[in-house]
């Protein structure tokens, strides 16, 4: 076999394993952009190291061992992602301010074609949703670097505990003894649920129907029907966040009213709804990037809008276009 051929076989067998990989790594992160950093890292080790693979554990327990290290090696600066709710206490719109914090403070979104790989099984597919929404990867930061990949191997990708050992070089028990205090962590920090987007039922249609009537026709009454009592919208990169109909409509009658006459196009992130957020552009003759709207919803009602106000990063990364004609 030629050195070519070698090559494109160890490139196509590396790269079976990215999207996987990235789920991974995004749920140790926090960041969507660090973790195809560290996935990229990751292939790049294994590409040089792939003569010193001697094939005791598989090509994936392998890569999934050098992306641990990477991760871990990435995260040894203490630095977590956040959201807003893991900063501040909720602020009355009376006395709301627009705080902005640095993009590394940040939780971010991702697309679910980043992290979500392909499988047949929809039980692992529902799982696999379930442990990239905001809320579950926002409480995985709460844990310590190796207490996060414990959890992540056991309890979302169900690695036996004697693989997730050998990964990192430690026991049966204490890798359990991880996983238990991990359990006790994420219980404390109690993650909301937070309906899946994919498929959605028809109750769940309706109301995100409903949702885009009343936001684009800035309908606030109609809006107020729609959001759980105690519904939250945040901002980020702004630490500033709103709990409850009154400061919410608050806010969108107030310095949100600038969200009047937008436009919202459907889109999928972290396994839950979210839409393209437009404004109508200065010159009137369009709709230009305004947020990336991230929708959680319970029980028939939502109960989280978070807008990602970094159009620059979000729209390319979810291959939304940078401007809408108007109709």
């Amino acid at each position: 076999m030629s050195d070519l051929a070698t090559t494109e076989d160890l490139d196509s067998r590396l790269e079976k394993h990215r999207t996987e990989l990235t789920g991974y790594c995004y749920r140790m992160l926090g960041s969507a952009f660090e973790a195809e950093d560290a996935v990229q890292d990751t292939m790049v080790r294994a590409w040089r190291s792939f003569d010193k693979f001697e094939g005791r554990s598989s090509l994936r327990s392998w890569l999934y061992r050098i992306a641990t290290n990477v991760c871990l090696d990435m995260l040894s600066a203490g630095n977590r992602r956040a959201r807003p709710m893991d900063l501040t206490a909720a602020q009355p719109v009376a006395q709301a301010q627009l705080n902005g914090r640095p993009e590394i403070t940040w939780l971010e979104p991702v697309p679910d074609g980043r992290v979500l790989p392909s499988v047949a099984d929809p039980a692992e597919t529902a799982v696999e949703r379930e442990s990239i929404r905001l809320a579950f990867v926002a409480a995985l930061q709460h844990l310590p670097p190796k207490q996060r990949a414990v959890l992540i191997l056991r309890e979302v990708l169900a690695w036996k505990a004697a693989e997730v050992a050998e990964l990192l070089g430690t026991t049966v028990a204490s890798v359990n003894s991880a996983l238990q205090r991990a359990r006790a962590t994420l219980a404390d920090c109690g993650p909301a649920a937070t309906e899946a987007a994919d498929p959605l039922d028809e109750g769940q249609k309706e109301l995100l129907e409903r949702y885009v009537a009343a936001f684009e026709g800035y309908d606030m009454e109609a809006l107020t029907a729609l959001l759980h009592e105690d519904a939250t919208l945040s901002m980020p990169p702004y630490d500033l966040w709103l709990q409850g109909h009154a400061d919410i409509v608050g806010w969108m009658l107030g310095v949100g009213s600038v969200c009047r006459g937008s436009r919202l196009v459907p889109t999928v992130a972290n396994g839950t709804p979210a839409f393209a957020h437009y404004h109508s552009s200065k010159d009137g003759t369009g709709y230009t990037p305004w947020a990336l709207m991230v929708i959680e919803i319970e029980d028939g009602r939502i109960t989280g809008i978070n807008s990602f106000l970094d159009t620059a990063r979000w729209f390319p990364l979810f291959d939304l276009p940078q401007r809408l004609t108007k109709e």
